[in-house]
């Protein structure tokens, strides 16, 4: 009875470490004894992540293909709406985020940020024929933006602040959700990083606006990962590829295709303004 005890004992701890060591198995190395870097992303983000004709495309796909490149690996997308795509992370399904995010102290205490990829200030987008020329103006209007993101709590906090809020801030699983309500006439104005909007709005100039200046505090989109000891160098190898595009002026190129302007952005943000 004793022996199939220390048995039995001997075969958990033996799997138990056999788990930890799993576990906190090197992620570059995973990665590169894999030659495939796992990507999670959602594609209803233009211009960093959409689909255009039945193809995925935009600034974080090309970006991804540089980082693959340098790295000598193959690419794996896994997409989803972007309330699962945080979750996913942190379960596992994929290596890193495409996102992009939004820089903030709170999701800086749970995920590794990459260095900056552009600027992530939120601005409003509005109909064309409405009659909201500057932020303040969506007082008393419903407006949108999307669940769950840096962008709905910038748009709730500036709503506090003004004499009379907004009618109502309806929250999307899509950011491409709201941009149809807003076609349609079901809400009057969008809440959105001014990248995106930007690129929205250039696209049907007779059907959307960008009204200036933006209202939010002056943030940056990085791609997180995951913050674990056992991902640094995964994350550091991808912060080299950035930084190295950076500098050889792959990165302006691909924001002057996808913005039509190149952001100056630090290398690395370490204290976020929100």
């Amino acid at each position: 009875m004793r022996k199939h005890f220390l048995a039995a004992l001997a075969g958990a701890a033996l799997t138990l470490g056999s788990t930890m060591i799993a576990q906190a198995e090197d992620a570059l190395d995973r990665v590169m004894a894999a030659g495939v870097l796992k990507v999670g992303t959602e594609t209803a983000f233009a211009p960093f992540d959409f689909i255009d004709a039945g193809t995925h495309t935009g600034l974080n796909v090309e970006v991804f293909e540089e980082i693959a490149k340098d790295m000598g690996v193959e690419l794996e997308w896994i997409t989803l709406d972007w309330t699962g795509v945080l979750p996913g992370l942190e379960a596992g399904r994929f290596d890193v985020v495409a996102g992009p995010a939004t820089i903030t102290q709170a999701r800086m205490e749970r995920y590794r940020f990459s260095s900056p990829i552009a600027e992530a200030t939120v601005a409003i987008l509005a109909c064309a024929k409405c009659e909201i020329e500057k932020p303040e103006d969506i007082g008393g209007k419903p407006v949108g933006s999307g669940t769950g993101t840096a962008q709905l709590a910038q748009l709730q906090a500036f709503a506090e602040t003004l004499p009379t809020p907004p009618s109502d801030i309806k929250e999307y699983v899509s950011f491409n959700e709201s941009y149809a309500d807003l076609a349609a006439g079901r809400i009057e104005a969008v809440a959105n990083s001014l990248p995106n909007i930007a690129f929205v709005a250039s696209q049907r100039p007779e059907v959307f606006k960008v009204v200036k200046p933006a209202f939010g505090t002056p943030t940056y989109f990085g791609y997180p990962g995951r913050i674990e000891p056992e991902y640094a160098t995964l994350m550091d190898k991808i912060d080299e590829i950035l930084l190295a595009m950076k500098a050889d002026g792959r990165m302006g190129t691909l924001q002057e295709k996808w913005f039509g302007t190149v952001f100056d952005m630090p290398d690395y943000v370490t204290e976020p303004n929100i």
